[in-house]
């Protein structure tokens, strides 16, 4: 896509060079085009040439009214998201305004660019007003109807093609995560066996380190084996959270006040794995870690039907709110992921106040069963897991 800027950059300068060049192509074309329907018979085709060209200038105002109002309306907000009956119902209101636009430019603009500017005069029956209305209602509608369907069918195109490259690259993206993730499974199952003794060892003597000892178990499991899925379910995302939560409590004790608030068990919700951790992780690497007392983190998560909202606030101490905030390479990848995974469907803020940060994310998550991994993925990880 970088290798054809003029087509596909969403850069401004790029964005009005594409415009100007569609609509001064399709100016010609209509010039050219209806020079050769004779105004006046006895009229030059140099004069009649120039009044079809003024008088395609004046119609491409009903033109670009319709060309945009299905681009950047009726497409984005109706038919990417299936609404295909209220994309209907609003084309057809459109085509009645681009009609009342056509109308009254045949009555008003377009006799005094033939009669007063090009000094053209109709030769033949005279024509009622009506018949009038009729004709201008035809070249303009027509004209847009036609230039607003090749536009809307560039823009359907463009969005199809930059999805399918979007999803090529997650793919490769995934699949090099995963390949990372293979790499990192050398013996899990001695792992799991290992932390499995222990934490049948501390059962009695330390009931605690085999809680902990739990815990790491399960975020481990969860790390090795449900992130090689697309999508996993919400409340294994969460339970992750409050796994690490539990850890990092134990490290700091009585020196941090945690709170976390998470829904109740949601088996309808799905979210792309390890996308939460990053912002938890957050808090405490740049808030917990550098405060010797009074730290505090605060973690609420919410659904409303399909759409999770997640806010995070930790404290700072004096070093951290003096040497501002410098976001991560976690939180950035986080951003680049959201944008590859829920492109519009996502609304991040992040507020570095002198006191407190504060992350807040909104994300409209699927209700539909996580995908599995790629084939190929797939056998590897159970040639792995045997």
């Amino acid at each position: 896509m970088q290798q054809y800027p003029f087509i596909f950059s969403d850069a401004r300068s790029y964005r009005i060079k594409r415009h100007l060049c569609f609509w001064l192509v399709w100016w010609i074309f209509q010039g050219f085009l209806y020079s050769f329907v004779a105004i006046n018979s006895g009229t030059a085709y140099w004069v009649r040439l120039q009044a079809s060209f003024a008088e395609s200038f004046i119609y491409l105002v009903p033109h670009m009214f319709l060309t945009y109002a299905l681009m950047y309306f009726i497409i984005p907000r109706y038919v990417i998201k299936q609404f295909y009956l209220k994309a209907v119902s609003i084309t057809i209101v459109l085509f009645l305004i681009t009609a009342a636009v056509s109308s009254l430019l045949s009555v008003t603009l377009i006799p005094y660019v033939r009669e007063e500017a090009m000094k053209l005069h109709y030769e033949g029956p005279p024509r009622s007003t009506t018949m009038v209305i009729f004709l201008g209602l035809m070249a303009g509608l027509r004209g847009a109807i036609t230039i607003a369907g090749i536009g809307s069918t560039i823009k359907l195109m463009k969005f199809w093609y930059l999805k399918e490259q979007r999803n090529l690259q997650l793919q490769k993206e995934n699949v090099a995560t995963q390949l990372q993730l293979l790499k990192a499974q050398i013996h899990p199952h001695f792992l799991f066996n290992t932390l499995n003794n222990i934490f049948s060892y501390t059962q009695e003597t330390a009931p605690k380190a085999a809680q902990l000892v739990a815990g790491l178990s399960d975020m481990l499991r969860y790390m090795l084996y449900d992130c090689n899925q697309s999508l996993t379910p919400l409340h294994k995302e969460i339970k992750l959270l409050q796994d690490y939560c539990s850890l990092e409590k134990v490290r700091y004790d009585a020196a941090l006040d945690l709170q976390l608030s998470v829904p109740e068990k949601n088996t309808a919700l799905y979210i792309s794995p390890l996308l939460l951790l990053p912002f938890v992780e957050n808090c405490f690497k740049h808030g917990a870690s550098n405060q010797v007392d009074n730290a505090w983190i605060s973690i609420s998560i919410t659904t409303e039907g399909s759409r999770m909202k997640m806010k995070v606030v930790n404290s700072k101490s004096l070093e951290e709110a003096a040497a501002g905030y410098k976001a991560g390479i976690g939180i950035a990848n986080v951003k680049t992921r959201l944008e590859l995974l829920y492109p519009g469907r996502y609304e991040l803020s992040i507020t570095n106040e002198p006191e407190v940060f504060i992350v807040k994310l909104s994300l409209q998550l699927d209700g539909k069963p996580a995908t599995t991994a790629t084939p190929a993925v797939q056998k590897m990880l159970t040639y792995e897991q045997q």
